[in-house]
């Protein structure tokens, strides 16, 4: 499935729009990894730890909305938007959210 944040496929031409299509996930990151992710920011560099666990939310929403687009019939997304939240939880925690969404087309 052709997927695209563009609203148009070059060399393509959309049929038929079949609607929104969305995924999202939510994963939970434990207070030892906040920690020195904490400690990371302070001092400089990359946290490898959240980069991974940001990936796998962000598969895991795509994938979400490519089942939804098959589902409608669509052979591609397009106009594909990606967002990414934290979210603080009642006992001082904090989630990872991903959302994606995008328009579920036949294109020929």
């Amino acid at each position: 499935m052709l997927v695209t944040t563009t609203s148009t496929l070059e060399g393509r031409t959309v049929e038929k729009y079949l609607g929104l299509v969305s995924g999202e996930a939510i994963l939970g990151a434990n207070a030892f990894r906040d920690f020195f992710a904490g400690i990371r920011d302070k001092i400089g560099g990359r946290s490898s730890s959240y980069e991974k666990v940001l990936r796998r939310a962000r598969d895991e929403a795509i994938e979400d909305m490519l089942e939804e687009a098959t589902s409608l019939g669509a052979n591609a997304v397009v106009g594909v938007d990606l967002d990414y939240e934290t979210l603080q939880v009642q006992d001082g925690g904090s989630m990872l959210m991903v959302t994606v969404a995008g328009t579920a087309v036949v294109a020929r």
